[in-house]
């Protein structure tokens, strides 16, 4: 590697190693190219992501900070790489894993619909947002892992709204600060969920069916993923089984807690999921 290009991966790295709670554990378990590819990813899609979560809602210098990126993000994928250290890595992993520049785009649509209130008329909806900001997540780390046969694609789509249904369900109290409800309205008028009340943090019987309810398919969309695993190259599939059981038991432990997402932060802890890779290193899945 040149030297420009190396320091562009060791920024990415140290990203990834103080940004991604989740991801990052599964990362280890892949041979260093891939993992470097994957944390230029990673690297990429964090700050798409804060450039949202850390402004005001709607605030103006926020979507102009989000038009630049885009623009930055058109020239590096032209190879005119701006002043922004995640680009040169950035740049040579989509080149090298040939990834489709689209999945770019629609990341940073989904981010930028998050800078007003945010409010889901639908499921439909809600799964439009989800494909956004997680399904073209998980498209992307499929052209990283390597896939052979077409049907991984959708696979990966589902996997990836699996996932963020799971961070939906944790982060209901969270995203109410931000003024953002991912919930879809008629779902909520479905089970009779008062907006103020969970505001209030006073969760009520229908919030918790109501949640039951999206749980449900959540885990309905990581059991139609399952075959993925087989899908991708043998090398990487000890890390894509790892990501899915840290997320699938993430909704598991909120199951347990029977919704209780109101009062506290649902998480594992590290050694609940150095276990997991633990289990994922030794073939024991």
């Amino acid at each position: 590697m040149r030297e420009p290009l190396e320091r562009s991966y060791a920024y990415c790295r140290g990203v990834a190693r103080r940004r991604a709670r989740n991801f990052y554990y599964s990362f280890v378990l892949l041979p260093s190219e891939q993992r470097n590819a994957i944390c230029a990813i990673y690297a990429f899609m964090r700050y798409c992501d804060d450039l949202s979560d850390d402004a005001p809602s709607g605030q103006g210098s926020a979507r102009e900070s989000i038009e630049r990126w885009r623009v930055e993000l058109d020239a590096a994928l032209e190879g005119r790489l701006g002043g922004h250290p995640v680009w040169p890595a950035f740049h040579d992993t989509v080149t090298r894993y040939r990834i489709p520049v689209a999945y770019f785009h629609e990341m940073i649509e989904g981010v930028t619909a998050d800078l007003g209130p945010r409010r889901m008329a639908s499921f439909d909806e809600l799964y439009r947002y989800c494909y956004q900001v997680a399904s073209v997540v998980g498209l992307t780390v499929i052209h990283i892992f390597g896939f052979r046969s077409p049907e991984a694609l959708p696979l990966a789509e589902k996997c990836g709204v699996a996932f963020q249904l799971t961070n939906i369900l944790r982060d209901v109290r969270e995203d109410l600060g931000r003024d953002r409800v991912y919930l879809p309205a008629d779902d909520l008028a479905r089970f009779q969920v008062d907006l103020e009340s969970l505001r209030e943090g006073r969760g009520t019987e229908g919030f918790t069916e109501l949640l039951a309810f999206e749980a449900g398919r959540a885990r309905a969309y990581y059991n139609e993923s399952a075959p993925l695993i087989q899908m991708v190259d043998p090398h990487s599939r000890s890390s894509l089984w790892a990501l899915i059981e840290i997320y699938s038991r993430l909704l598991a432990k909120i199951e347990r807690t029977h919704y209780d997402v109101l009062s506290h932060r649902v998480e594992l802890s590290a050694r609940e999921k150095l276990g997991i890779i633990a289990r994922a290193f030794l073939g024991a899945r």
